[in-house]
């Protein structure tokens, strides 16, 4: 009997414990412009911003109340107010403010996931101004070198240069990296990890830890499960993974394959004739494959031109003096093997070794060459 009334009692602990929790969100707001008579809550949609809530305006308030199917990021957009307010629209009580003449000051707080939204958003700013200090303060310094480097084609002091400069511009990488580990329940990580997935040289191991590390109920939302999906897309030409075989057509129109054109050494290098940095880096390539092929490098080059330039991609191998393996699709970004290795912009270049498993992305110069020498000793 007693274990009855205990369990019966923990049960409308339960019960009454749900009813303080939200059923949906409530927003109070306040805005400085005695003209607004609406504000309005939008979402993003596959056309836009669509209208999802509607709040009307009394002596400079507004209420909202409503329930969101799933949480997610929206916008707060008042009438003759110039710009939106970004925030996370969950199902709890929040507070806004809106002020005419700085949007950028607006905010939603008092909700855990939209205060670590305003403060990832502070900081992250004064993470961003003082990567942009640094680099000016780089290229200030380095102006004089730089040009001297171009102007040479000295490679060697190129690829050190833009290997410091990397460096700068890496701290924000770093910075969004580590809000991830450290905030696995918040819906700000989720949005990190969904723009950092997008990039090609980003490290796939760190991405995939901090997604498995968060909280389930973010990992079963809608972006969540896109991110999910991206990672599983990834994971195929990590560093680790065998390379994923193709085969397309040489400028003769004969197929050739991944495969058939393995060395000890190979290189896929992603490039096209309309590409400037790419057609600046081959000279580095071309005496990376005359020093290190009867060694065992092949290179394999996949173009991304359009349909309509074969003659241009003809054209651009010859004078460029690329002697290896060329195929394309003449796809432009919509080429199956650039989508088959998520590659988005180009220069891209994955390097195999004997087995065909991915060792090394987009190196470039002397790290490039480094490699490359590594692997045949």
């Amino acid at each position: 009997m007693k274990k009855l009334l205990f369990i019966a009692a923990l049960a409308i602990f339960f019960i009454s414990c749900n009813k303080n929790q939200p059923e949906g969100y409530h927003i109070k707001g306040t805005i400085d412009l005695a003209e607004a008579s609406e504000v309005f809550i939008e979402i993003p949609g596959e056309n836009g911003l669509t209208k999802i809530d509607t709040a009307v305006v009394a002596n400079g308030n507004f209420e909202f109340k409503g329930k969101t199917e799933e949480i997610g990021i929206a916008y707060l957009q008042a009438q003759g107010v110039n710009g939106r307010v970004p925030f996370v629209l969950e199902n709890q009580t929040m507070n806004a403010v809106i002020y005419k003449d700085s949007v950028s000051a607006s905010k939603v707080t008092d909700s855990y996931n939209n205060n670590e939204f305003v403060n990832f958003n502070k900081s992250f700013r004064e993470v961003r101004t003082k990567v942009h200090r640094k680099t000016q303060e780089f290229e200030g310094r380095n102006k004089e070198a730089i040009m001297a480097a171009r102007e040479s084609n000295d490679v060697e002091a190129i690829n050190k240069l833009s290997k410091e400069h990397r460096a700068i511009n890496d701290e924000i990488i770093v910075y969004m990296q580590d809000y991830v580990s450290n905030n696995p329940k918040s819906y700000v990580s989720l949005l990190l990890l969904s723009e950092m997935v997008s990039n090609p040289e980003m490290d796939f191991q760190k991405l995939k830890s901090g997604f498995e590390a968060l909280n389930k109920d973010l990992k079963s939302t809608k972006l969540g499960k896109e991110i999910e999906e991206k990672l599983k897309s990834v994971s195929s030409t990590a560093i680790g993974q065998k390379a994923p075989d193709f085969s397309a057509p040489n400028p003769q129109g004969k197929m050739v394959s991944l495969k058939e054109s393995m060395g000890k050494v190979t290189l896929i290098d992603f490039w096209a004739s309309w590409c400037g940095p790419c057609r600046r880096e081959n000279p580095n390539v071309v005496a990376l494959y005359n020093e290190f092929h009867e060694k065992g490098l092949n290179i394999i080059g996949v173009s991304l031109d359009k349909e309509d330039a074969h003659n241009k991609w003809v054209e651009a191998i010859a004078t460029d003096n690329l002697t290896w393996t060329q195929i394309s699709n003449l796809k432009f970004w919509q080429d199956p093997i650039a989508q088959l290795y998520n590659v988005k912009s180009i220069p891209a270049t994955f390097l195999l070794d004997e087995s065909g498993k991915i060792v090394a992305k987009n190196l470039r110069g002397e790290e490039l060459r480094a490699k490359v020498a590594e692997l045949l000793r």
